[in-house]
């Protein structure tokens, strides 16, 4: 449920090497949470927030414990956070679950991981119904075990009537491998005369990603503090402010959400324009280049 690429069989999510247990505190005991704030004002809210939930690995062998018992515990940070995302007004939400590159580690943790996300979605549909939360899925489905597939099929179709926030889950995803399909599926509605090349733009392009539909992230989190993107949502992410906390992503609580929230609501996303004073949603300000 929440591992994510790995280049090699002793990885974290989202495809970074493992720190040893030697180098890594048990909790992250140097991390200083912010106080308590007020929440932030609704008009100031990221519509789409994406999250690379990295830490799992580094949690659970700080314990000394397996690896998939980090995943667990993330599982149950999922789910606070996707509750509270919906209960503060957050439009989409989108978790980098399981990576292309994830299948590179051993079996038995990715018979694991895929077991995780069939209980996440068994024990959380009925949550997700009752605060009108609606499910879908990037990446390529198709790939991921029957019983898996059938999980998310049951789910995306019972929420399908919720209106309140969006939750996805990036499963077998990779931003480059998306790109790629997206590509190939418009060369091949040119190669048929149905699209005339000199009609291709940016928005021809969204329309062919698996997160067609969704506003863009303005929101990128990434938590235990490692400064990479990690092949995700790489075309979408173009103007995401991006927020890297050092809290790993099985003790990632209500309160960071809510001061990466705050972090967000505090800059100012001039996207190469002018800069704009206070007020208006901080994704309508004036785009351009990035340039200064």
């Amino acid at each position: 449920m929440t591992g994510a690429p790995a280049h090699a069989s002793q990885t974290d999510p989202i495809g970074e090497p493992s720190r040893t247990t030697s180098d890594m505190p048990a909790s992250n005991p140097e991390v200083v949470r912010a106080p308590v704030q007020a929440p932030v004002q609704h008009d100031r809210l990221p519509r789409h927030v994406a999250v690379i939930m990295d830490g799992n690995g580094r949690w659970a062998l700080g314990r000394g414990l397996p690896r998939v018992m980090g995943h667990r515990q993330g599982a149950e940070s999922v789910r606070r956070i996707v509750t509270e995302c919906a209960r503060v007004g957050v439009g989409a939400l989108t978790l980098y679950s399981f990576s292309s590159e994830n299948w590179k580690r051993p079996a038995e943790e990715i018979d694991a991981l895929m077991l995780l996300c069939e209980e996440y979605l068994a024990s959380q549909r009925r949550e997700l119904l009752d605060h009108g939360i609606r499910f879908r899925t990037i990446g390529r489905i198709e790939d991921l075990p029957e019983s898996v597939r059938t999980a998310l099929a049951e789910t995306t179709d019972a929420t399908a009537g919720g209106t309140r926030m969006t939750l996805v889950l990036a499963l077998n995803y990779g931003s480059r491998q998306e790109i790629t399909d997206a590509v190939r599926s418009i060369a091949g509605r040119v190669r048929t005369g149905e699209l005339d090349p000199e009609s291709i733009d940016e928005a021809t392009v969204a329309a062919h990603l698996d997160t067609a539909g969704l506003p863009d992230p303005d929101l990128l989190i990434r938590t235990a503090g490692e400064m990479r993107v990690s092949n995700y949502l790489l075309w979408q992410i173009s103007y995401a402010e991006i927020h890297v906390t050092d809290v790993l992503w099985p003790e990632f609580s209500e309160q960071d959400l809510h001061h990466a929230l705050r972090d967000y609501a505090g800059r100012n996303r001039t996207r190469g324009g002018l800069e704009h004073s206070a007020g208006g949603h901080p994704n309508d300000r004036e785009t351009g280049g990035e340039v200064d």
